[in-house]
C-alpha cells in the first residue's frame, strides 16, 4: 500500500473542511472542489456555475467544455488528465446565484474576503509554480 505524504493528508483535511463551509449566506452551497490533487499547478476560476453543484466538480459545464478543449488542443491532455494533474481552486467556492436579469451573480467583496482564506491556505500548502487564472 503506497504511503500518503503529510502534505497529501493536510490537503485532504483542507478539502474536507472546505466542503463543509457555510460562511456566506447569499451563496448557494455546497462549496465545489476539484479534490485533493497535489500539484505545482493551480487553476483559479471566479466561482462555480449553476450546474457544478449538481455535477460535484468545477468546470463541469459550458466553461469546462471550453477549458478542457483548450487543454486538448494545445497540450494534448484530456479532461481526466487535467483533473488528475492540476489543482482546481476558485475565488469563491459556492455558486453566487443569479442576477434579476438571469445571469450569474458576481461574488460580492465580502464573499470574496470570506473565501480568501481557503485559497491562501492552498497557496501555502501547495506552493504552486504556476497559477492559471481563468475567467473574469
Amino acid at each position: 500500500m503506497p504511503r500518503v505524504s503529510l502534505q497529501q493528508l493536510q490537503l485532504e483535511e483542507h478539502v474536507a473542511a472546505l466542503r463543509q463551509c457555510r460562511r456566506c449566506p447569499r451563496m448557494l452551497p455546497p462549496p465545489i472542489s476539484g479534490g485533493a490533487v497535489l500539484s505545482r499547478v493551480m487553476l483559479v476560476g471566479q466561482a462555480p456555475g449553476v450546474k457544478e453543484p449538481v455535477l460535484a466538480r468545477p468546470f463541469a459545464w459550458t466553461a469546462g467544455r471550453t477549458l478542457f478543449g483548450w487543454f486538448t488542443n494545445f497540450c494534448g491532455l484530456n479532461e481526466a488528465d487535467v483533473r488528475a494533474q492540476i489543482y482546481f481552486a476558485a475565488v469563491c467556492r459556492c455558486f453566487p446565484g443569479k442576477t434579476p436579469a438571469g445571469g450569474d451573480r458576481v461574488p460580492a467583496p465580502d464573499e470574496i474576503r470570506n473565501c480568501s482564506s481557503w485559497m491562501n491556505d492552498e497557496l501555502d500548502l501547495l506552493r504552486p509554480q504556476l497559477v492559471i487564472p481563468v475567467g473574469k
